[in-house]
């Protein structure tokens, strides 16, 4: 059976949904009668409607997701094990990778933001934020492409690893197509976040064969002048000493590049494998491969051509590059799940791996030997990646505060601060003199924390910590 790239995703998101629902403690989203206009404090910005079933004890840390609205824009989530949103960032463009990186010492958050092309690449920016929210750096690949939506690393010397997918041109006679065929090279560039200097620029089609290709010509991909055709696909770059990892969708393998020279070390998987392959250590339309400090290698499987081919699963690899061999260590799959595209493993420091199922809008957290502990659904059309990670931010940006007045004298009130996720509760101040009086204090329990008070000419919210420190504080909002 053969069906569109957006015919999957439409009967996906439906099947990915039935496999992981079921009764669960996590909070049913909002009724759209709730919030026809979204927050009150966020006019206009619905609640996610994620879902979670917590089925065990979880890692520690945030969840980090960028749910697709369409095929053109995302949003990019900071959200609890309930699916709670910590920080929402509303974009009209596409986002990936939102992540945790460290950049000159200090933990950032990161993700890729720009326009989606047609044929499931991307032209944007790599972003850097500090625990403020506030941008640190801008980060554009050179030398005359743009960077690609699949990859946006920073290393430890300052410097960032970005996919760009030129076109180009290229004998394709060798696969059935013209002899001068449009084709997407695939460019991976090392940049200098400070200073924007291309550091490293390698291209995928000076060093790799266009007959290593698995994907077939069509009639919208043929090579024929605005029907490019792309015969690599690389989605992911993993910094391995002096040797970069690559990970090619389109040639169902892995690489080992040399970072000096540009050549190949070696192949794993695909047309021309250097290695021979274990019982269950084949692979097929993988992605982000990660070289671990064990010297396993790990990847998320797609494993998936049409639907029926699954289901998906993330992979882990041991390689013996002396007697060239890679053997399945274990994997983590629920038997029944697939992502036809996208999708990424991590393994966190406790043992547990989170699998984001790409395209399937779910993301499961497995114990190390394999049992789901959390399951979290809704995520729109779709998640490139998803991490967990910890994370301690404080926007720059006070508190908002939103007044709605009520019947027999009294007001609601409503206060968020996006990203803030160290609140563990809200004080509301209110009175006319210099001297205001606390009217309420409740615990923080969602992104939007709402009370009705007694009318008064103005309020004031305090965001408060644990310990009761004031955390932030809003400007007074004139009733």
């Amino acid at each position: 059976m053969s069906v569109t790239r957006r015919g999957f995703l439409l009967s996906g998101l439906v099947g990915g949904a039935a496999l992981l629902s079921g009764a669960g403690s996590g909070r049913p989203p909002p009724a759209e009668a709730d919030v026809p206009n979204g927050y009150a404090t966020m006019p206009g910005i619905p609640p996610p409607a994620l879902k979670a079933r917590r089925l065990g004890r979880t890692e520690d840390g945030l969840l980090f997701v960028a749910p697709f609205r369409g095929t053109g824009s995302a949003d990019a989530l900071i959200v609890d094990d309930t699916g709670e949103p910590v920080w929402i960032h509303r974009s009209e463009q596409l986002i990936t990778d939102v992540r945790v990186q460290t950049y000159e010492g200090e933990p950032v958050l990161t993700y890729w933001e720009g326009e989606r092309r047609t044929g499931g690449h991307g032209a944007g920016t790599g972003v850097l934020l500090g625990r403020d929210y506030q941008r640190i750096a801008e980060v554009r690949t050179g030398n005359g492409v743009r960077g690609d939506f699949h990859e946006f690393i920073v290393t430890d010397r300052g410097t960032a690893l970005i996919i760009a997918y030129p076109t180009v041109t290229a004998d394709m006679r060798p696969i059935g197509g013209p002899h001068e065929g449009h084709v997407l090279d695939n460019r991976v560039q090392e940049i200098d976040v400070r200073t924007g200097e291309v550091l490293l620029d390698w291209s995928a089609l000076d060093h790799l064969d266009i007959t290593e290709t698995r994907t077939p010509l069509t009639k919208d991909a043929n090579g024929t002048k605005g029907k490019t055709f792309d015969p690599v696909h690389i989605n992911s770059i993993q910094d391995d000493g002096d040797t970069l990892l690559l990970s090619a969708r389109n040639t169902c393998a892995l690489y080992s590049i040399d970072r000096r020279t540009g050549a190949l070390r070696w192949r794993l998987g695909g047309r021309r494998s250097d290695f021979a392959l274990g019982d269950g250590a084949e692979f097929a339309w993988q992605h982000d491969a990660r070289r671990r400090p064990d010297g396993t290698i790990t990847l998320f499987d797609n494993h998936i051509d049409n639907p029926g081919d699954g289901p998906s699963r993330g992979l882990v690899l041991r390689l013996d590059e002396t007697n060239r061999t890679a053997n399945r260590v274990r994997e983590f799959s629920d038997g029944k799940t697939f992502g036809q595209y996208m999708g990424n493993m991590q393994i966190l420091p406790d043992g547990h791996v989170l699998v984001g199922w790409g395209s399937t809008p779910a993301v499961t957290e497995f114990t190390a030997n394999g049992k789901p502990v959390l399951e979290i659904t809704g995520l729109g059309d779709g998640s490139y990646r998803a991490y967990r990670a910890a994370w301690s931010a404080r926007p720059a940006t006070a508190p908002d505060v939103a007044v709605a007045p009520l019947p027999n004298d009294r007001m609601r009130v409503s206060v968020s601060w996006n990203g803030a996720t160290d609140v563990a509760a809200w004080r509301f101040l209110t009175g006319s003199g210099s001297r205001p009086v606390v009217a309420k204090t409740v615990p923080r329990k969602s992104f939007e924390t709402t009370v009705t008070l007694a009318r008064s000419p103005n309020v004031t919210a305090e965001a408060l910590a644990p310990d009761g420190t004031v955390l932030g504080r809003s400007e007074p909002r004139i009733v």
